[in-house]
């Protein structure tokens, strides 16, 4: 089927998603779940299917995953369910009055409504050797498969920032027989993400893998040989020798467009309870929406599968015709070679944590509290505590930290007592 076939002949989309990522396919495969009759258009700026982006971390740089099988559904049933892809174009205005959307060859394509599922991108270093032969990024499936190359030829590598991305490249490089040394602000790993407790269980496992691990340290500069990456110079004069740096130094909402058109933005394109901009013809899903929070109580941003699938539901299910507020329980996860990493609501927002399981066998759940009131839980190889905790979060009535007391903390025993 020819990418523009499901659209009006005057070339419109009923619903027009900019974004072939997860939370773009999301809202349209829902569509059809929906009962959506009407043409639904997806344009993405890379030249493949939608695929998915975990793996590339993990997986794929290690080779048990090929690209083939990142794909998320095959253009056959895309075709089949009457899901038009434009892959490889760029967008580079919108055009509210018209309800236009402009690409880079000044194509303009309608839409009835537009979806903005934009994603985000790897926060840029602009420092000193930042433009040399073995800077890298992890994003896109391109960046992975460059350094995944990279791997192969390289003997050491230092990875700037200690979050999940840095991380489980460290430990996927280490794995490969690198020399892998990572270089983070804080005081400890994911240090934004986890409770003390985790990112000391988690500094053990990388310092046992043979990870060398800098803490407090800044990058002053990336020294470089015939152009190529040599060593990471930090800010106290130390030199790590390296032939690949990665950067993992956060990510960057992409809403240029959303403001450019002007859609008021927070880091990321402000959105309500129903994921709508202040353009009633227009949503904004995924990494690149600021959506209001009830676990929260504020706006936040999340970059995560689940937040991606759930926002593109909610408004699949909005413009089929049932409308509901995007209240999700968030949660996110990371593989760190043996460690599998849970989280399931906002345990950096309690004041209270209750430890279940074992730090020594890393096999640990935190619970946290709030003013006596449960609001999440990290877990590492504990994946049925996570699977219960969220479902006692998705729970209206709250579970109180005396109830829970009173019942053990036996997660099981506390997600059927929860009144529904």
């Amino acid at each position: 089927m020819s990418e523009l076939a499901n659209i009006a002949a005057d070339g419109r989309a009923d619903v027009l998603i900019l974004g072939a990522g997860q939370a773009g396919l999301q809202t349209a495969l829902s569509l059809r779940e929906e009962g959506f009759a009407g043409s639904v258009l997806m344009i993405g700026d890379e030249p493949s299917l939608p695929y998915q982006r975990p793996p590339l971390s993990k997986g794929y740089l290690q080779g048990t995953i090929s690209a083939d099988s990142l794909v998320l559904r095959p253009r056959a049933l895309l075709d089949e369910l009457r899901i038009g892809v434009l892959s490889d174009a760029r967008a580079t205005a919108i055009d509210r009055v018209r309800q236009e959307l402009i690409l880079s060859d000044g194509q303009r394509l309608g839409y009835g409504h537009l979806v903005l599922a934009t994603g985000s991108r790897a926060r840029r270093w602009s420092g000193l050797g930042s433009d040399l032969d073995g800077v890298m990024y992890l994003r896109s499936l391109a960046d992975a498969t460059a350094l995944a190359q990279r791997i192969g030829q390289a003997r050491s590598a230092v990875v700037v920032g200690a979050g999940f991305i840095g991380l489980e490249f460290a430990a996927v490089a280490a794995k490969a027989g690198l020399a892998v040394s990572v270089v983070e602000a804080a005081d400890r790993p994911m240090a934004r993400s986890v409770t003390p407790t985790m990112s000391e269980l988690f500094r053990q496992w990388h310092a046992e893998a043979g990870i060398a691990l800098h803490f407090g340290a800044r990058l002053a500069a990336i020294e470089g040989d015939a152009g190529r990456v040599a060593a990471v110079r930090l800010e106290d004069g130390r030199l790590l020798p390296a032939d690949l740096v990665l950067m993992g130094i956060g990510g960057v909402a992409n809403d240029e467009l959303a403001a450019l058109g002007g859609l008021p933005t927070d880091n990321g394109i402000v959105v309500d309870e129903w994921l709508r901009t202040e353009d009633p013809a227009i949503s904004a899903i995924g990494d690149c929406a600021s959506h209001p929070n009830p676990f929260s109580g504020s706006r936040i941003r999340v970059e995560s599968v689940q937040n991606a699938i759930d926002q593109g539901r909610t408004v699949a299910a909005r413009l089929a015709g049932r409308p509901l507020p995007y209240r999700a329980v968030p949660w996110f996860w990371s593989d760190q070679g043996s460690l599998k990493l849970q989280m399931a609501g906002l345990v950096a927002q309690g004041d209270q944590l209750i430890e279940i399981g074992s730090r020594e066998e890393r096999r640990l759940s935190l619970l946290a509290f709030r003013d006596g009131i449960f609001v999440g839980a990290e877990t590492v190889n504990r994946p049925a505590d996570n699977m219960l905790v969220r479902r006692i979060l998705a729970k209206p009535a709250p579970l109180g930290f005396a109830e829970a007391q009173a019942a053990s903390f036996d997660l099981k025993t506390l997600a059927a007592a929860v009144p529904v």
